[in-house]
């Protein structure tokens, strides 16, 4: 038998009789696209019918008095508070010297405070300055904290006392007014001089018997207390800007106050820049200390 007559016979395609190979059979895309739009049909109805269960079930719910209250919000649990310390050692201490000068004491997060009488605390540095046990040598600061809405007493002055040999601290609190102020305590630690001038400049505050109680921060003919807090927050012309300072044309003003509005820093104009030529000039703004 020939090569050719083992050939198998091709199909013509033309032949109308004849089907076509398998090759040439159309794919199923049809049958698949119908079967995806049929499953998305299948998604959409199932997400209507749960839209109306949801419509309905709320619509059920019981309103008003009948409804279920909510269940309440968990608090979140409170910090630490400060605890009486009426018992301590040192607190007896201070009462059986004092006499009744100690109003309260208490402890937060292991700091001891006393606060303490006003008249008496000189008495109660001097005598936590020499106390046998844990003597308290050394005045770590002096500072202020104010409070407008406590008009009988708006300021509380804060000694914080440290015992080297020990490794303690007490912390005494004296409730106040500026002009009553208290005694300075300069005669007990002499290092209270510059703390004491620093509260009387920045609050206000009045220490009797100070041996130099004058401004220590701001020009001596400054206005007001800035660390009040009832001083303005933004600049303010007083009588010290406008008697130091140089004049400024009515462009420069402007330019001034569109600085501020943008919340630069007023210590970048060139008006406040020529301070500088003011203290090179010679002229004595603020007097050193002698």
């Amino acid at each position: 038998m020939s090569e050719e007559s083992k050939q198998p016979e091709i199909a013509d395609a033309s032949d109308p009789g004849q089907s076509p190979p398998s090759e040439a059979q159309p794919p199923a895309k049809q049958t698949s696209s119908s079967q995806s739009d049929t499953e998305k049909n299948a998604v959409v109805e199932d997400a209507k019918a749960r839209v109306v269960a949801a419509k309905e079930a709320a619509a059920a719910k019981p309103t008003g008095a009948q409804a279920a209250p909510k269940p309440p919000v968990k608090r979140k649990e409170e910090g630490p508070k400060p605890i009486d310390a009426s018992d301590y050692p040192l607190v007896k201490k201070l009462k059986a010297q004092l006499n009744g000068a100690v109003l309260e004491a208490a402890e937060f997060l292991g700091q001891l405070s006393v606060r303490i009488e006003r008249s008496r605390i000189v008495d109660a540095c001097a005598f936590l300055k020499q106390e046998p046990s844990s003597p308290f040598n050394y005045l770590s600061d002096v500072t202020c904290v104010h409070f407008p809405d406590r008009t009988e007493a708006p300021f509380d002055l804060v000694y914080n006392l440290y015992s080297i040999s020990e490794n303690e601290r007490v912390r005494l609190k004296v409730a106040t007014t500026a002009a009553e102020g208290a005694e300075s305590v300069c005669g007990v630690w002499p290092a209270a001089n510059w703390m004491e001038r620093e509260v009387f400049d920045l609050f206000g505050i009045n220490f009797k018997n100070h041996p130099d109680l004058r401004r220590l921060l701001l020009p001596p003919d400054w206005e007001g207390h800035p660390m009040r807090k009832d001083y303005p927050l933004e600049f303010v012309e007083n009588e010290w800007t406008a008697k130091h300072l140089p004049e400024m044309t009515d462009v420069q003003r402007e330019q001034l106050e569109q600085r501020r509005a943008y919340g630069l820093e007023i210590l970048s104009v060139p008006q406040e820049r020529m301070m500088r030529e003011i203290f090179q000039g010679g002229k004595e703004v603020m007097p050193k200390d002698k």
